[in-house]
């Protein structure tokens, strides 16, 4: 009975922290949205990696690679969550973003926990039939 109890103690933390992993993937991808939608490049900014920030440098030129390579996200539409895939040792959260002509495009957010906060290291733009 002992062994069952730690065995379902274990389960549960464990679920409920991939839980809330999934909610703060989630919640940062939300916001980095929401910011495209304001044009706000400064708070979009805030939440790409060191990698992406050294890239680009400023939050105007990460906005305008945004604004013209990703027009989906800069002013998206509907949002769905679809999966999150671990892949040798990184998080991926697959992304449905419907744009403003009623297009449907999926992305893959490769993520980042970077001091413990969840932060966006690249976006790649992959067919429809990619992902189940």
């Amino acid at each position: 009975m002992k062994h069952l109890l730690l065995a379902v103690a274990l389960w549960l933390s464990f679920a409920l922290g991939a839980t809330a992993q999934d909610t703060d993937i989630r919640s940062t991808i939300r916001q980095q949205l929401d910011a495209f939608e304001a044009e706000d490049v400064e708070q979009a900014f805030q939440f790409a990696s060191p990698t992406i920030k050294n890239v680009f440098r400023t939050p105007q030129m990460f906005g305008h690679m945004v604004q013209h390579g990703y027009p989906m996200v800069w002013k998206p539409g509907p949002v769905v969550f679809l999966s999150l895939e671990e892949r040798e040792g990184r998080l991926f959260q697959n992304v449905m973003i419907e744009d403003r002509s009623g297009r449907t495009h999926l992305l893959e957010y490769k993520m980042l926990q970077v001091d413990g906060v969840w932060q966006i290291d690249g976006v790649r733009l992959l067919n429809i039939g990619t992902v189940a």
